[in-house]
């Protein structure tokens, strides 16, 4: 079977019929639209259920081999992929679903940073490591992100020493947990480079988005990306929601009966891999989407309204987004892959700040998705309920996740809340809401050590031109370390035989 091939958001001629090798290797399209499937592959029941017996890794490549053929990655290639980037997770199940009360939670912690983004970014980490041996971008990547909090880590931990690479992540200055920051800026390899922005989020993923747009520094660093607006890392995200139907069907839910998904949402990235797993024949129900006070999506599936507003620091802060890149691929689905319909109305919202839709657009996405709001009263009072009735502590994301499910009636046996981090990351929103129970279990000790390590990181101003100079001054650094390293080595070759003449003669 011939691999799926990509098309941007925006319809430009040159950007249509993408290999899924360049899709990878680029992340945002060269007209800053987003890449999407030109055919979405189908499952059928049979094959879902065939894959019941199978570990993570196995059923994860049945599933990404329908997208991505032995003309891009042969089948044992695209094992070894998968099964090294599982490899790397604490649980044997990858992604392990336990029942809480009346409904189930899919802990997707268990990876090396605790977070989510683990299982995509081990996975893309794989990706860029196989192109680039296959001579791709001629062996160089520089990888530029923005991370709200858990993004940045687990790119880090995917990238850390990958050769051919350079990985510079920027986060929001004083807008990330402690523990979030000390997972980037501890990580000392000479390939990780870590950068405090002054401004939110979104001012970072606006220079990351600015420079892909920039041709000329694009094309000089060979630029790639890690944040969700990378295709691979939605497509990784779809084998977890499989995964998790054949857990809940092993026993509580009759097979072929439709499963609920809430999912913590800020760039849209992980629940829009639900909403192609749905649209590739899983029987999944209802979608919803749970916002903390930064709602603009909230807002979107209630009235219509996708309108830009200031962003609210909150406990969530990995959820404090105000404009979710990802969304745009949904965009392109809700208006029947229209790329010019699409492409005025994000051209219109770049410049006014507001996306509005009515009528049977409207009706239509929420049809796709539910939707509600949790602030963070309501955050901690779930921690604290959840904690004191059923022994189970929550991070203050994954607790947006779960009041969302009691808000929309879906709080039961077909229902699953993803938790998205783990509550240790997070010390300090957990410990607001239960000062008065017994205290939670410590941190686990790879976030615990984090408070004596050293650390490095650079501050910058806000500024694309400003993160570009930096990113061609630490791509030169390296390059001119390892002229140097390899000097030394030919020179410590050099001596080693002049010294074998020497004695050689001296005999």
């Amino acid at each position: 079977m011939p691999s799926t091939t990509y098309s941007s958001t925006r319809g430009s001629p040159g950007q249509k019929s993408i290999s899924f090798s360049q899709v990878v290797m680029s992340g945002l399209a060269h007209d800053r639209g987003l890449f999407v499937p030109d055919v979405i592959p189908k499952v059928s029941l049979d094959e879902v259920e065939s894959w019941r017996s199978m570990s993570y890794a196995d059923m994860s490549t049945e599933l990404l081999s329908k997208y991505i053929g032995p003309d891009e990655i042969p089948k044992a290639d695209l094992n070894l992929i998968i099964s090294t980037a599982c490899g790397n997770f604490r649980s044997p199940d990858v992604t392990p679903v336990v029942k809480v009360g009346e409904h189930y939670v899919l802990e997707l912690f268990h990876g090396p940073t605790f977070a989510f983004k683990d299982v995509a970014l081990q996975m893309l980490g794989g990706f860029f490591e196989y192109f680039l041996k296959k001579g791709m971008n001629g062996g160089r990547l520089a990888v530029l992100g923005a991370t709200s909090g858990d993004t940045g880590s687990a790119a880090i931990a995917g990238l850390r020493g990958k050769s051919g690479v350079d990985c510079v992540i920027l986060y929001p200055k004083g807008r990330v947990s402690s523990i979030q920051e000390r997972q980037m800026t501890t990580i000392l390899d000479s390939n990780i480079h870590c950068v405090a922005v002054e401004g939110t989020f979104d001012d970072c993923q606006d220079i990351v988005k600015a420079s892909f747009g920039d041709a000329a520094f694009r094309d000089e660093v060979k630029l790639g990306a890690v944040n969700s607006i990378n295709w691979a890392r939605v497509l990784a995200q779809q084998t977890y929601y499989f995964w998790t139907y054949l857990r809940l069907t092993d026993d509580d839910v009759k097979f072929g009966n439709a499963v609920n998904f809430s999912v913590p949402t800020g760039n849209f990235g992980d629940i829009l891999a639900g909403y192609y797993a749905k649209r590739m024949g899983l029987p999944v129900g209802d979608l919803v989407v749970a916002t903390n006070e930064n709602d603009i999506l909230h807002r979107f599936f209630t009235h219509g309204e996708y309108h830009r507003r200031s962003i609210n620091k909150s406990i969530s802060p990995s959820m404090d987004i105000c404009v979710s890149s990802n969304f745009e691929r949904y965009l392109y689905h809700l208006l029947d892959d229209d790329s010019s319909n699409l492409k005025n109305l994000m051209t219109a919202f770049e410049s006014t700040g507001k996306l509005t839709l009515e009528g049977r657009t409207l009706a239509k996405a929420k049809a796709d998705f539910k939707s509600a709001r949790c602030d963070t009263a309501e955050t901690l009072n779930v921690i604290r309920s959840y904690n004191k009735d059923h022994g189970y502590m929550l991070c203050p994301h994954s607790a947006v996740g779960v009041s969302a499910l009691h808000q929309t009636n879906l709080a039961n046996k077909h229902s699953v809340a993803l938790a998205t981090a783990h509550d240790g990351k997070f010390p300090a929103a957990c410990s607001q809401a239960v000062p008065d129970l017994p205290p939670p279990p410590p941190p686990p000790p790879q976030l615990a050590m984090l408070k004596t390590m050293p650390t490095r990181s650079q501050a910058c101003e806000n500024d694309a031109k400003a993160v570009q100079d930096f990113v061609r001054r630490r791509i030169a650094e390296r390059k001119g370390a390892k002229r140097r390293e390899k000097a030394a080595w030919v020179g410590a070759a050099a001596l080693v035989v002049i010294v074998g003449i020497i004695l050689a003669r001296r005999r």
